[in-house]
């Protein structure tokens, strides 16, 4: 055994149960520190150590050690429906991936020009998100590509560019990036370089991303930050049905390039009603979900549920006043309704999948500190995934569940 392949023998002996969903836990043998000195005498990775090293402290902090062994609870969130429908009229209680299957088949049928198209989409996609909508609307409108990501984003810019609406699914957000190039160097640059002559507005990628209870480190990425520092891409991220419909119809008619990342865990755990009418969710817009007056606690996606659960805990155990927002658009954000709450409240936590070094809350916290520095009671606080390769069995320590989020906060208030 040596270096790498000795940290994955060792990181399969850690637990006997499966990779840990909804209220299950994860236990780990109090064999683990004579793992952990193990994988120290075999010389592994400096990543694979850090991680290690970096599990047992979570442990430790969080006083889940007992007498008989370790135990983490690691329930990742509970959803929370919106409170009502976004506009007026009929609605249908349906999951996320119904959702986006409604505003495709609307989009489909208001643009004779739309497209849908990507690695099995025909047939429904992996996720069934686009089940239906080639019997619907035949196979010169809705088909497969070949397995290659390069092509699929090269093909949707230069359908964008003759006028057609392109919808183009990335089977998951970790394969996004052979497609790199072409959606940063062509897709957001096409305007700029033409002289507003040309553009691909009309062009949106689908991207299943995030944690999903075990995806591992190639279906588990959320790789938001990568795409929001380029001009001329606008990045969302829906929280549940109502957003993903209202973002996503949005995005196709919008006149930028537009990537809308979907956390798959929510395709069927988030159920809501939903307007069956089309309607669109502003992009650039984020949304107060809570009002509070002792700290702001800023999320995305997945993430915004698991503060909600913590804006509870917080007010239980620590009486403490939280103001919950959904970022909902990476690029562009909404800096004036989060500086406004900042200002407000005087304390920050921002909490993402994605790891800490160059995630988007950095962002966030670099112009909350320009613009909001004169009333802020504590340092900005980011709560994420570890600066490590998405793991398998270690998956309810590395994302930054309701227990390192209240802990944040109590850090925070605490300064």
């Amino acid at each position: 055994l040596s270096g790498s392949g000795a940290a994955v023998t060792i990181c399969l002996q850690f637990s006997q149960k499966s990779p840990v969903r909804g209220d299950q836990s994860l236990n780990i043998p109090l064999s683990f520190w004579s793992h952990l000195e193990l994988a120290k005498h075999l010389k592994c990775c400096k990543t694979t150590m850090n991680f290690l090293q970096k599990v047992k402290n979570v442990l430790v902090d969080s006083k889940v050690l007992s007498a008989t062994g370790l135990l983490r609870h690691s329930s990742h969130f509970v959803y929370q429906p919106d409170a009502k429908p976004p506009v007026d009229g009929p609605t249908q209680k349906m999951n996320m991936f119904q959702a986006i299957n409604q505003a495709m088949d609307i989009a489909l049928e208001q643009n004779d020009s739309a497209l849908v198209f990507g690695e099995d989409v025909a047939f429904g996609g992996v996720f069934r998100c686009s089940m239906g909508l080639q019997k619907k609307y035949g196979r010169e409108r809705v088909f497969n590509t070949p397995l290659c990501e390069q092509g699929i984003a090269g093909f949707a810019i230069g359908v964008a560019n003759t006028g057609a609406k392109a919808i183009a699914e990335m089977q998951f957000a970790d394969y996004i990036f052979p497609a790199f190039d072409q959606i940063v160097n062509e897709a957001a640059k096409y305007r700029y370089r033409s002289g507003n002559l040309y553009d691909c507005g009309s062009l949106t990628f689908r991207a299943p991303c995030g944690a999903v209870g075990h995806g591992a480190c190639y279906h588990s990425q959320s790789p938001e930050a990568y795409f929001a520092h380029t001009p001329g891409l606008k990045v969302v991220v829906p929280r549940g049905p109502n957003k993903a419909k209202g973002l996503l119809l949005a995005c196709v008619k919008d006149n930028d390039p537009c990537i809308v990342f979907e956390p798959k865990t929510l395709y069927r755990a988030a159920v809501e009603e939903v307007p069956v009418a089309a309607f669109e969710s502003p992009i650039g817009k984020a949304d107060i979900l809570r009002n509070g007056t002792d700290i702001t606690l800023i999320g995305w996606g997945t993430q915004v549920h698991v503060l909600q659960e913590v804006a509870n805990m917080a007010k239980k155990q620590l009486d403490v006043s939280c103001e919950v927002i959904d970022l909902v658009s990476i690029l562009p954000w909404d800096k004036e309704t989060i500086c406004n709450s900042v200002k407000k409240t005087g304390r920050v936590l921002i909490a993402h999948e994605a790891p800490l070094t160059n995630g988007f809350g950095a962002e966030l916290a670099a112009t909350i500190q320009e613009e909001c520095f004169l009333h802020l009671e504590s340092p900005v606080l980011r709560v994420t995934g570890w600066d490590t390769p998405f793991p398998h069995v270690f998956e309810p320590f590395y994302i930054p569940d309701k227990h390192r989020c209240l802990a944040g906060i109590r850090k925070v208030i605490d300064y």
